[in-house]
């Protein structure tokens, strides 16, 4: 295989001695040997100078500009490191680390990440080209870092060449969480996704609208800036401006930028809220200009710079506005403070950074605290001279708070985590392997040891009682909640109203769209009764028609009654085709009034026709005298059918049924009828009820008519049927949710419909077909007869029974002289009784034969 070697060049010194660099070690900012090697990015200068040279050379200039907040940093790693080292974490083995200087550039990265990279162990500082690095052992296993998004992601692409693990403690750009572009980099700070979301909400919830934006001119800035725009649109926000600022501060152009940018500012007097993704530097020079010109804004701060104590060092700074900001979350910070209260006896000769804070200390030993960041920035950019140790002491002993004043609690728990995240890792992989050899494992195995297993698409992390978030439990996502990554903090929740999810989803899937359909097989049975039921209709209605002249028929009111009713049982059938199929304004208006309208019109023809059997036989005078004033036929039959057309129209004028999506079922959208008014819906029914019950009583007083011609007897069963069914319908109805609501009113149509059709046509069908010998006019004749002399004699019977008794009554009469005269007068008054009862009986039946009565049973 081929080999290409690639020397490692020497750089200049970035350190505050500012020496050439003689060996790449002088490169370091800081290390400590041990067993396994972590590497460390810390951006400790702010800014790298520009050259001065033509043609520049390809030299790492010299870096000036001392972060405290990130020289804490850098202390944080180192301080988890040893803290790892004194623990049982890792017995036997330690750990050693290189912490390097990125001055705020990704040149200086660059060249760091070569070092990383380079081979273990070698006499010369080479990496090696390879078409597989599965077997090559690095100098370092893993790094910690880098801060900034735009260094992190050029660092980890030359990483995952050989795949190593690559933890930040602060790069939250959203694009780094792509596993397919960065494999090998982790994080133990949320990405701007989760930042810009909850920007966007506080915004939207404090009621502003109008808003500008500044960010840097890089990878983090701008994907911020998009991500935070794509967020403020779903809530509804505007934004004024958006102001972009160079990434660096050696850029000539950063100063002019600022001005402008705050012209703007002034400009755009009616933006009061201003959202800021900088770094902290940026930050600093912006809020001191912005004081200089009075400008006075509520800042929205990213985590970049929210808890920055540098910002609140500017002088005057409270006249900038409000700053609120999103910051990392905190942890144990006990133990790092100690750590800081005894850092004047750590050891210096391996830490430069560490050399170089102690000689700035010493240098602005005169300013007081408040001022002490400035001086040490400002006299970082010159040449030091070395003080003695004591010196060194007594200064960090004035100066014993200092350091902690500007710890920023959210940054170091993140590099706490990182660190130990690292340790968890190792940890498993010495499990089985003597990891005191250095050759012991490849930095590409510790991606497949974590503390916990990587979460699949459709799971979300859930974390359990270890102080650890690298330590965690995989539960899937509940129904209606999806995840598309791996390792997700939490679950999407789908719109319910038109998607849903099962469990351990990794997406939202579209509900479907649910009715009683035409195939569904409940329908096609339903449909198939009604045209059953259309087909009885129409061979009743071919029956009648061809037997018009027959008794029955004319029994049955005749011809014109018998198709009015015939058609309302027509329509009532039909009116089930309207329950199915997807429903619409139209079908959902129809189907109800249709049903209503055309039932109320068959209960009215067969209310009169109940009427005028009891009319017809009807041998008491008191209740003849008062049927015939009641049976007024056709006002009656278009006043019952009337009320109800009134109702309907009410109903769907004021209330009218119409089309709704019920989107309260987890899967499916059920697509139905709302009726608009359960009020106008069970007046409708119930007034349906009340002509049914009426019929029923009039049809119950008839139920002893002759019986092959005993319509009333089977009317009264139709009405029983009726009942029956709309008893059951109710709490039925009431109780069933879903597609086949709409089928259970279709069932008690049919049943009444059914009941009634069957109870008042199919007897005389019967006696039509079959029973011929008993449809002619002398059968009908005779049977009328022999029903009017049995009544008659009936009658009689009464009378006679009730004479009896009150000649019983008499009878008692403790008189014994009158005995013989009234038993013979009591003899008299029945003879006499029963003579005028024979005769009222035969007037009567001679003066109903030739009214023709016979037509109207």
């Amino acid at each position: 295989m081929a080999l290409l070697m690639i020397p490692m060049t020497c750089f200049g010194s970035i350190l505050a001695t500012f020496q050439p660099c003689q060996t790449p070690d002088d490169f370091v900012a800081a290390t400590s040997p041990g067993h396994i090697m972590i590497g460390g990015l810390f951006a400790i200068h702010e800014k790298m100078l520009s050259s001065e040279d033509y043609p520049r050379r390809p030299e790492i200039q010299k870096c000036v500009g001392f972060e405290i907040s990130i020289f804490l940093q850098a202390l944080a790693m180192i301080h988890s490191i040893e803290m790892i080292n004194n623990s049982p974490l890792l017995s036997g083995v330690t750990l050693g680390y290189e912490i390097y200087d990125t001055c705020t550039e990704v040149t200086v990265a660059m060249a760091a990440a070569l070092r990383f990279l380079s081979k273990l162990n070698c006499s010369r500082e080479m990496v090696e080209f390879k078409c597989d690095y599965s077997s090559y052992m690095p100098r370092v296993k893993a790094v910690i870092g880098a801060g900034y998004s735009e260094i992190t992601m050029a660092v980890s692409r030359m990483l995952n060449l050989q795949l190593m693990p690559q933890v930040s403690y602060e790069s939250t750009a959203e694009i780094l969480s792509d596993k397919i572009r960065f494999p090998s980099f982790l994080r133990t700070v949320p990405s701007d996704f989760y930042q810009t979301k909850a920007m966007a909400h506080l915004i939207q919830k404090s009621g502003w609208n109008w808003i500008g934006i500044i960010a840097t001119d890089d990878d983090y800035g701008r994907l911020a800036l998009n991500t935070f725009a794509v967020q403020t649109t779903a809530n509804n926000v505007c934004i004024a401006f958006k102001e972009v600022l160079p990434a660096f501060l050696s850029d000539d152009t950063l100063e002019v930028r600022i001005n402008e940018t705050l012209e703007k500012i002034i400009a755009e007097a009616q933006v009061n809220v201003i959202v800021v993704f900088l770094r902290q530097s940026h930050v600093f020079n912006l809020f001191s200009k912005a004081i200089e010109r009075n400008i006075n804004k509520i800042w929205i701060a990213s985590d970049n710079w929210s808890t920055a104590t540098k910002i609140t060092t500017i002088p005057n700074v409270k006249k900038i506005g409000k700053v609120v900001g999103f910051a990392f979350r905190r942890g144990n910070m006990s133990s790092f403070h100690s750590f800081l209260q005894h850092l004047h006896i750590f050891p210096s000769e391996n830490n430069k950074a560490l050399h170089e804070y102690a000689m700035l200390l010493s240098a602005c030993a005169h300013v007081k605290n408040s001022d002490l960041s400035q001086c040490i920035a400002n006299h970082s950019q010159g040449t030091l001279a070395y003080k003695a140790n004591e010196d060194m002491e007594k200064n960090f002993s004035l100066r014993n708070d200092f350091l902690w004043d500007y710890t920023e609690p959210g940054l170091v728990h993140s590099i706490q985590l990182a660190v130990l995240a690292l340790g968890y890792a190792i940890r498993d992989l010495c499990q089985a392997r003597d990891c005191q050899n250095p050759y012991a494992f490849q930095p590409w195995e510790q991606i497949q040891s974590k503390c916990s297993k990587e979460c699949t698409p459709g799971q979300m992390k859930k974390t359990t009682r270890s102080q650890h978030i690298c330590c965690y439990e995989c539960v899937n996502c509940p129904e209606n909640h999806y995840s598309n990554q791996t390792d997700m903090d939490h679950c999407f929740l789908c719109n319910n109203e038109t998607h849903w999810a099962p469990v351990r989803s990794t997406r939202c899937f579209e509900k479907e769209v649910e009715y009683l359909n035409w195939n569904d097989s409940l329908a096609v049975l339903l449909l198939a009764l009604s045209l059953l039921g259309i087909m009885f209709v129409l061979a009743i209605g071919i029956i009648f028609t061809r037997n018009l002249n027959t008794p029955v028929v004319k029994s049955s009111g005749g011809l014109l009654v018998c198709y009015v009713i015939l058609l309302c049982h027509f329509l009532n059938f039909a009116s089930t085709g309207f329950f199915i199929g997807e429903p619409q304004d139209f079908t959902c208006k129809t189907r109800q009034t249709l049903f209503g309208v055309s039932f109320t019109l068959c209960i009215s023809c067969i209310l009169m026709k109940s009427l005028k059997i009891l009319l017809a036989f009807s041998f008491d005078p008191k209740l003849q005298s008062f049927l015939k004033c009641l049976y007024q036929p056709i006002p009656i039959i278009f006043t019952c059918t009337g009320i109800q057309v009134v109702i309907c129209t009410i109903w769907l004028i004021f209330a009218a049924p119409a089309v709704e999506e019920n989107v309260s079922l987890p899967r499916v959208i059920l697509l139905e009828c709302e009726e608009g008014s359960i009020l106008a819906f069970g007046t409708m029914l119930g007034y349906i009820a009340i002509l049914a019950f009426i019929c029923f009583i009039f049809a119950f007083k008839g139920r002893k008519l002759p019986e092959h011609y005993n319509e009333a007897k089977f009317i009264t069963f139709g009405m029983l049927i009726y009942f029956i069914a709309w008893i059951i319908f109710i709490p039925v109805y009431a109780t069933t949710f879903g597609k086949y609501l709409p089928a259970v009113e279709i069932i008690v149509i049919l049943i009444s419909n059914y009941g009634i059709l069957c109870c008042t046509f199919f007897p005389k069908c019967y006696v039509i077909l079959c029973r011929q010998e008993a449809n002619t006019k002398s059968a009908f004749l005779k049977m009328i007869y022999s029903y009017s002399s049995q009544a008659a004699s009936s009658l009689a019977i009464s009378h006679v029974s009730l004479d009896s008794t009150n000649s019983n009554i008499t009878m008692t009469d403790p008189s014994s002289g009158g005995r013989s005269a009234t038993r013979q007068e009591s003899k008299d008054l029945q003879a006499q009784a029963f003579a005028h009862i024979c005769r009222e009986n035969a007037t009567r039946v001679s003066k109903i034969l030739p009214r023709k009565r016979i037509s109207s049973i």
